[in-house]
């Protein structure tokens, strides 16, 4: 009930803390019915959702291994319209704290990007978009991301040698990503922007974790200002990608080492806090739903108060609270399995480096 005085809130996300100041009462009461409401798992929800997932773009110019995109999302692939996406932000903006601004593909092939970025800035919400980092070499690109407002940019290097980075950023090339990240924080200086948190993050792997200390080493020397080691998620029984170091294991496991311990009660927000909505205007349960198994909704027929409140969203919720392993995309989920939850456990570290003049 504080922040009903003080009008301030953080929300944490990746273990990076965002502040929220001067809220607008409707917004913090919102909050608090939401995050009440995830304790009791109501079918129709107690508010309107305070985080989004929204896929600017499915298209991507990588090809990682373990990714859908990479082995086929089984849908229609293309970019969000800005029409669709301020239609959504005016209808919804008031309560929404946080968008993460990607889900699958590589978001900044969307030309339409940075006008997002900037409206949803307009409405007071916090914005963060991941990137593979190959287009923000382009200065173009660099002063862009900086002047839409942009609160923190997610910039992926898994490996310090183009040997080790491209066994997982199948297509990438490490000197491009690197030579966008100094773009990136020379630009950012340029301008005197605060803004975007520059956050490196490496997701460890056992074809990697030797190089933990380098990367830690390399980011000091990029002058970003966070490095995040995310865990691995493997996916099932592929162990390929299995880091040796069990810190750096999303999962806990059975004695055998391979068999992850399941969870009685599963920990998800999503359909109560945080939906995701790809590129086309559709509406899913969470960002795991990458194939469309569970379609709660099309924004270009209904609005998303409809959707939200909806019969196929309440029956999804009550399906939910009643046996959350029938539904088969959750069964086999991250948060299905000790050490998988995405809300405090995925982040292994978060390094932050002091701010420094170029």
């Amino acid at each position: 009930m504080e922040a009903l005085v003080t009008r301030r809130i953080t929300i944490e996300c990746d273990r990076i803390p965002y502040q929220f100041h001067n809220v607008p009462l409707k917004k913090i009461l919102n909050w608090i019915f939401v995050e009440a409401s995830i304790y009791i798992k109501p079918e129709k929800p107690w508010g309107w959702p305070t985080h989004l997932q929204i896929e600017p773009d499915a298209h991507c110019n990588l090809r990682c291994a373990l990714c859908p995109v990479t082995t086929g999302l089984g849908r229609p692939i293309g970019h969000m319209n800005a029409s669709l996406f301020k239609r959504l932000m005016d209808e919804i903006g008031d309560y929404i704290f946080l968008i993460l601004l990607w889900d699958w593909g590589e978001p900044f092939l969307n030309p339409d990007i940075y006008e997002m970025i900037s409206y949803a800035k307009k409405k007071g919400i916090k914005v963060v978009s991941s990137t593979n980092g190959h287009l923000f070499k382009q200065i173009k690109h660099a002063d862009e991301v900086i002047r839409s407002g942009l609160d923190s940019l997610i910039i992926a290097v898994d490996g310090i040698t183009q040997e080790t980075y491209e066994l997982y950023r199948q297509g990438g090339d490490l000197e491009s990503v690197l030579q966008g990240i100094r773009m990136v924080v020379t630009r950012k200086c340029d301008l005197n922007s605060e803004t975007p948190l520059i956050n490196l993050r490496s997701v460890v792997m056992k074809q990697n974790e030797h190089e933990i200390p380098k990367l830690k080493d390399l980011a000091r020397s990029l002058g970003v200002d966070a490095l995040t080691l995310k865990t691995l998620n493997p996916y099932g029984s592929d162990t390929e990608f299995l880091p040796e170091n069990y810190r750096y294991r999303r999962f806990k496991y059975a004695p055998d080492g391979t068999t992850r311990l399941r969870r009685k009660h599963n920990p998800c927000k999503h359909l109560w806090n945080m939906p995701a909505i790809h590129w086309n205007g559709t509406v899913c349960m969470c960002t795991y739903d990458s194939k469309e198994e569970h379609i709660l909704g099309d924004l270009n027929t209904d609005t998303f108060g409809k959707i939200w409140f909806g019969t196929p969203s309440r029956r999804l919720r009550r399906q939910f609270r009643s046996n959350w392993e029938q539904i088969g995309l959750c069964n086999e989920c991250s948060y299905a399995y000790e050490g998988g939850s995405c809300i405090d456990e995925i982040i292994a570290d978060a390094i932050f480096f002091p701010s420094r003049d170029l």
